[in-house]
């Protein structure tokens, strides 16, 4: 007989103002907190843009600062930003009243938002260095012995991709196919290349329960979250394990579907402010809900249970081993990472990846993750999202229903990530994109052409 579960009228949480309905803040607060939000989203994509990617400044707000959301697109290119490239440091005006919004670039960690208010966090004393170039070892692990003869059909499927034949409207940026794991099949779009990269959104996701079979620690251990502590033992909260989270059923409370969580990507909060704040709205394992919440929490479980020195070392593990060499993942400025969605990497470093999920998580012959920690990630498991895709251990699961062979996979994010691994055919389909709006790119047929293509 399951024990009888505390529902959330017994946590005194307080919602903060930025997840409050519209009617109950005021409009001068609101859109104070609108241009805050945007100013830093303009900051934090000018920084990792610039020093994570090499890109300028016009070639970022022409694609990556357009088609976002709403709300702050037509914000955004009003307001000035001023770029220190000897300090790492992007800074955008707001305000007449309050500092401009920081973010500041570090080796290893990518760039990281200040606080509303705040001065901009320490940065380096020296010019960040230019991204990498191409790594002079041999493909997987290098970029050497890589190139691509696609046959005639293959070479038009691809070109398609950038034709909007798979959406209208959608902005495809690279495309990489391995099979067999060789590239036989690579593209970009005008000022991109196999060595610039943008940001992951959602595909962090699938990159997260990675890392959590690389940690060894057990999914269905409840979570370590130190702010669900209570002396009396009455956070019900505290219950929820891993797998749960992981698989989108937390029970946890969000705002909106798919949980937008603009406050820590762009608001300069930290993921323990904000995350770890939601009360449980149904009992943990019983309901799909798709949110960003709980991959961070999983996340900072992580750093509870390993501690901090293992935590930070843990991604570059998997990137250093993997030859993801233009890979990093950003962090709030309590240096929790922000792994729901921002890790910035390549279209070959995601194909890496795809590579080694395909191959069960053994690279070169080492074994990274658990045995059957891959079949584990991509195995359906109730609650079910109300879609045709199903949904695993945070990544999404294809099939028949797609067009797609049995067992196929992907993780996939905002504005068009996708990494399709279709294992009956030894394929890691990867794409690019920056979609606007309410494009979206048909990865589904897009990969069905790409298996069709001899």
């Amino acid at each position: 007989m399951r024990p009888t579960l505390l529902l959330p009228a017994v946590i005194l949480v307080s919602v903060p103002a930025f997840a409050q309905s519209p009617q109950s803040v005021r409009a001068d607060d609101r859109t104070n907190w609108v241009r805050a939000v945007a100013a830093g989203y303009k900051a934090a994509f000018l920084c990792a843009g610039i020093f994570n990617a090499g890109r300028s400044e016009r070639q970022i707000e022409a694609v990556e600062l357009r088609g976002i959301y709403p709300e702050y697109e037509t914000i955004v290119p009003t307001l000035a930003a001023k770029i220190d490239r000897r300090r790492g440091m992007v800074s955008v005006a707001f305000d007449r009243q309050l500092p401009s919004r920081h973010a500041t670039w570090r080796a290893g960690r990518g760039c990281t938002l200040a606080p509303i208010g705040a001065p901009p966090i320490a940065g380096v004393r020296i010019a960040p260095a230019p991204p990498a170039g191409a790594d002079p070892r041999s493909w997987p692990l290098g970029d050497a012995g890589i190139a691509p003869q696609p046959s005639t059909a293959l070479e038009r499927v691809v070109e398609r991709a950038f034709t909007g034949t798979y959406g209208s409207g959608t902005d495809t940026l690279g495309v990489v196919v391995l099979r067999e794991g060789r590239v036989v099949a690579e593209r970009y779009r005008e000022g991109f290349g196999p060595f610039v990269a943008n940001r992951t959104w959602s595909v962090a996701k699938s990159v997260t329960g990675t890392l959590v079979g690389m940690s060894g620690v057990d999914p269905n251990r409840p979570v370590a979250i130190r702010e669900w502590k209570s002396s009396y033992g009455l956070d019900p909260r505290a219950r929820i394990t891993l797998d749960q989270l992981l698989r989108m059923a937390s029970g946890l409370h969000s705002d909106t579907a798919g949980n937008r969580t603009d406050a820590i990507y762009f608001g300069g909060t930290t993921v323990a402010e904000q995350a770890t704040s939601w009360p449980l709205s149904s009992r943990p394992g019983e309901r799909f809900r798709y949110a960003n919440n709980d991959i961070l929490l999983a996340a900072r479980s992580l750093r509870s249970t390993l501690g901090d020195a293992r935590y930070r070392a843990l991604p570059q593990r998997l990137f250093a081993t993997l030859g993801m060499r233009h890979t990093v993942v950003q962090s709030d400025w309590n240096d929790d990472y922000i792994a729901s969605s921002d890790i910035w990497t390549t279209a070959r470093d995601l194909a890496r990846l795809g590579q080694f999920w395909l191959q069960d998580g053994v690279w070169q012959g080492r074994r990274l993750l658990p045995a059957g920690w891959m079949r584990y990630m991509t195995t359906a498991k109730a609650p079910q999202p109300e879609r045709s895709e199903g949904y695993g251990a945070s990544i999404w699961l294809f099939g028949p229903a797609q067009g797609l062979p049995t067992g196929s996979y992907s993780a996939q994010g905002n504005r068009g990530q996708y990494v399709m691994v279709v294992p009956s055919h030894r394929l890691v389909v990867v794409r690019r994109g920056e979609d606007p709006g309410a494009a979206r790119f048909d990865v589904a047929r897009f990969t069905a052409d790409v298996i069709a293509a001899p």
